[in-house]
């Protein structure tokens, strides 16, 4: 991996009560899609610039990819070599205010 990945508290979070809400009624693809977003912030460790700029169009370091029907948000620190994940959010709802540098 070149990048480091970092987790937010707030990603972490957000991670949990997507996890514990699918549990609800299926805990076995809670399970599942728990790990496949994991699966997919760590590919940001060989690939970070994989996302698109967040917003659209500008040029900051932040990025989004897709899950499902989750957008995980996170910044790109090259010169640091990180990525931190900001927040998982569903599709569905209004756009997050991410945390400025």
């Amino acid at each position: 991996m070149d990048f480091k990945i970092v987790w937010t508290e707030p990603a972490i979070e957000n991670l949990g009560e997507i996890v514990a809400y699918i549990a609800q009624d299926n805990p076995d693809a809670a399970k599942r899609v728990g790990f496949e977003i994991i699966s997919h912030v760590e590919a940001l460790g060989s690939h970070p610039f994989i996302g698109v700029h967040y917003p659209r169009g500008s040029q900051s370091g932040d990025r989004e990819i897709l899950y499902r029907s989750y957008r995980i948000f996170y910044r790109v620190f090259d010169d640091r070599k990180l990525v931190e994940i900001l927040v998982i959010w569903h599709s569905a709802r209004q756009d997050p205010s991410l945390p400025w540098r």
